[in-house]
């Protein structure tokens, strides 16, 4: 319907944008991560001492592995919450579906920062948890493992990625034909075995895109750790922030983002595949 040359000047704005503001800085991070640092400044001169550095040093691997183990707790947890959710609100409401949905999606409305402090004040010491389990006689003294701790990380970042979860999965649920539910039912199939055999099979490319938003964002969270994880729950993304930041080793500290920003790629590329051959199956 379109000229080749319409097609192309609507095309170059976005073009424009997603090179200069995306490939440049992906560039300048790829050549960051082969200079070095001397006297307190950068060397342009071309070396692997960096991609060596996080071999050597065991530290790098693992935090890796410990945000990666946050991540994936955090992901198991907002599935938990998040699948349940979004099945009851697609196939058990029927009055004020709209009204559920909102309320669900609302915390996404709100600040990173105020729901992050909110847990923190949840869990502190003098905070809401403690005050209360102190007062029903169930601890003695304010729990310290409740705050500056990675239970204090899931928590928070499972609270903050739950509806990341929720809308993928409530989304494929609400297309998923009722007839087929209907038919199950009719031959006999109770609600458990419906979900299992049905609607969780056709619901399963919502579930990955889900899993593999909550993982992704968890994974390269560093506000939430910074403000609530303490020592022991400090992950991959604050050790970058400290290497551009006090550290000032910007060449580690792009080493170590061109790592990360290829596994993610390594991960999302592998779930696309996953659901569409998935959605091929089905």
């Amino acid at each position: 319907m379109y000229s080749r040359a319409y097609q192309r000047f609507v095309a170059l704005p976005p073009l424009a944008w997603v090179t200069l503001f995306l490939l440049v800085p992906y560039a300048f991070l790829f050549c960051y991560s082969f200079w070095q640092v001397r006297s307190g400044a950068v060397i342009h001169a071309w070396t692997l001492r960096n991609y060596g550095e996080l071999v050597r040093n065991p530290l790098y691997f693992d935090v890796l592995l410990r945000s990666a183990r946050i991540a994936a707790s955090v992901t198991l947890l907002a599935l938990l919450l998040g699948v349940p959710l979004a099945y009851f609100l697609s196939t058990r409401v029927q009055q004020h579906k709209n009204l559920l949905y909102q309320l669900v999606i609302i915390p996404l409305w709100v600040s990173y920062l105020v729901r992050a402090y909110a847990w923190k004040t949840i869990l502190g010491g003098t905070g809401v948890l403690n005050t209360l389990l102190v007062y029903c006689g169930i601890l003695h003294e304010p729990a310290g493992f409740l705050l500056y701790s990675p239970f204090a990380v899931i928590l928070t970042l499972t609270h903050i990625y739950t509806p990341f979860v929720f809308l993928p999965v409530y989304a494929s649920m609400e297309h998923i034909p009722r007839s087929l539910v209907e038919a199950a039912h009719d031959l006999g199939a109770s609600n458990v075995r419906t979900f299992w055999s049905i609607i969780f099979p056709l619901a399963l490319p919502g579930v990955i895109a889900g899993a593999t938003f909550a993982f992704v964002l968890s994974l390269g969270d560093f506000i939430a750790p910074l403000l609530i994880g303490g020592p022991n729950g400090v992950m991959i993304s604050n050790i970058v922030v400290s290497l551009f930041g006090a550290a000032y080793d910007w060449p580690l500290g792009a080493a170590i983002s061109l790592c990360m920003l290829l596994l993610v790629v390594f991960l999302i590329t592998g779930t696309e595949r996953l659901e569409r051959r998935l959605q091929g199956g089905l």
